[in-house]
């Protein structure tokens, strides 16, 4: 930790600490150590990936949240936003998605600090669901018409929107760090070559298939869904602990037994309870789709990161898009 953004800490401590008390998170496992490189924390694992494939050698990359915790709703430990604080650059995927962050930026004192919105460039879509049975979506009303706009913040799920995302951190650090630029640009552009590897396999997978319709248990796949012009049915909204009413779920078992679906997808950070509750009343298959909120260090330590999951996704879509 630098002098400088170590007194900027002290400042701000008082006023972060009153915004979190009595919150009982977590504490992040992250190590603060001293390094002469760019010091970056990321909010969750797109994120991080995302940085660590641009930044490779040439930072320190930390991620904030592990698997299994609630991106959304999370409030970070009085250690994380001192973490947030010693940064030289922090990164997150959008106030939509991350709830918690306007908050966590306006006690602190980001004026040496780059922070990146990395869906910055991306026009949300928004989300046709119900509003009220979600908790971490943006609603904006619309001052004439009194209507409430949902907005879906899962961009990472489309290769294509990812190598924006992959360019802003990119463009992020070269800005915080110019005897790097150069690297960050190139790694960038060579990482978004991969990702353009990814879109094409999507692309073939899907080309001529019949049966575009699949069934998931959360509504993450938006952005997925209208690049490869799929249509997601969705068990839950974009909260995928939200409970559906009796009604929501008659009716969706009465789609799935009319329209032949096979499987219906759930995700393995969260309760899948009630899609196995429909998938056992059904009689389907049920498979798993990563919306990659979170992958355990385990996975990571044995080759699992942002492409080999979405190539895992592509194989299960594969069980219903024909």
């Amino acid at each position: 930790m630098n002098q400088k953004k170590s007194m900027k800490w002290a400042l701000s401590l008082l006023g972060a600490t009153a915004l979190l008390a009595g919150c009982g998170a977590a504490e992040s496992t992250t190590e603060n150590t001293e390094s002469d490189k760019l010091q970056v924390v990321t909010t969750f694992y797109p994120m991080y990936d995302f940085t660590k494939q641009v930044a490779q050698d040439d930072a320190d990359v930390s991620l904030l949240l592990e698997a299994g915790m609630e991106v959304h709703s999370f409030e970070p430990s009085s250690q994380m936003i001192a973490e947030i604080q010693d940064a030289d650059v922090f990164i997150y995927n959008s106030a939509e998605m991350e709830t918690w962050v306007p908050d966590v930026l306006a006690s602190i004192d980001t004026s040496d600090m780059v922070v990146l919105c990395a869906s910055e460039a991306i026009t949300l879509l928004e989300y046709e669901g119900e509003a009220h049975a979600h908790d971490h979506e943006s609603e904006e009303e619309d001052a004439e018409t009194g209507h409430t706009h949902t907005v879906d913040p899962h961009v990472w799920l489309d290769p294509v929107l990812a190598q924006t995302e992959v360019t802003t951190i990119a463009e992020g650090l070269a800005e915080a760090d110019g005897d790097h630029a150069e690297n960050y640009l190139k790694n960038a552009e060579t990482y978004n070559g991969k990702l353009n590897e990814l879109d094409e396999a999507y692309r073939a997978a899907f080309e001529g298939a019949e049966n575009r319709t699949f069934v998931t248990q959360h509504a993450a796949f938006a952005y997925l869904a209208a690049r490869y012009n799929l249509e997601q049915i969705s068990v839950t909204g974009l909260n995928a602990e939200t409970e559906p009413s009796a009604a929501a779920l008659a009716t969706l078992s009465e789609y799935v037994k009319a329209n032949n679906i096979s499987h219906i997808y759930f995700e393995n950070n969260a309760s899948s309870q009630t899609a196995e509750t429909l998938a056992e009343e059904v009689g389907v298959e049920l498979a798993v789709l990563s919306p990659l909120e979170g992958i355990t260090e385990a996975e990571q330590e044995n080759g699992s990161d942002y492409i080999s999951v979405m190539m895992d996704n592509l194989e299960a879509l594969k069980k219903s898009i024909n």
